[in-house]
């Protein structure tokens, strides 16, 4: 049964990086709206670009269990930084917005959470990293 918790839970987990990476690149535009409004005028194109390629890469790494501590590393290369700038609670005075944006931070911290239990614990039974370790060929 743990094996498959543990499966099904990369899956959840590396479901919402490779939606983000897809609806960034699908709505370039917008993301780059939203980085002007948050203060990210630098270099626009060039974090764009590399934030679709870490959360493609991690979240494809993670989904499959292949170097899984490394996807989660390249995972939160992106995601605590962006929880950091787009979710900075502490710098609102409407109550609506302070609440809705401690929300978001806090469950992207708990999905940073499950990052680092997957760093300390490893993809589990079924992962491609394990069936490659345990397959023989001829």
């Amino acid at each position: 049964m743990r094996d498959i918790t543990d499966l099904i839970g990369r899956i959840f987990l590396s479901a919402i990086f490779i939606f983000e990476a897809i609806d960034t690149t699908l709505f370039f535009g917008t993301a780059k709206a939203t980085m002007t409004k948050h203060g990210l005028t630098w270099n626009q194109d060039m974090l764009l670009y590399g934030a679709i390629f870490l959360l493609t890469m991690g979240g494809i790494m993670v989904l499959l269990g292949y170097r899984t501590t490394l996807g989660s590393i390249l995972l939160l290369l992106y995601w605590v930084p962006v929880t950091m700038i787009t979710h900075d609670f502490w710098n609102t005075d409407n109550n609506f917005e302070l609440r809705h944006q401690s929300i978001l931070f806090m469950k992207n911290f708990a999905i940073t959470g499950g990052l680092l239990m997957l760093i300390g614990k490893g993809a589990g039974r079924y992962s491609v990293r394990r069936i490659f370790a345990t397959t023989r060929v001829g």
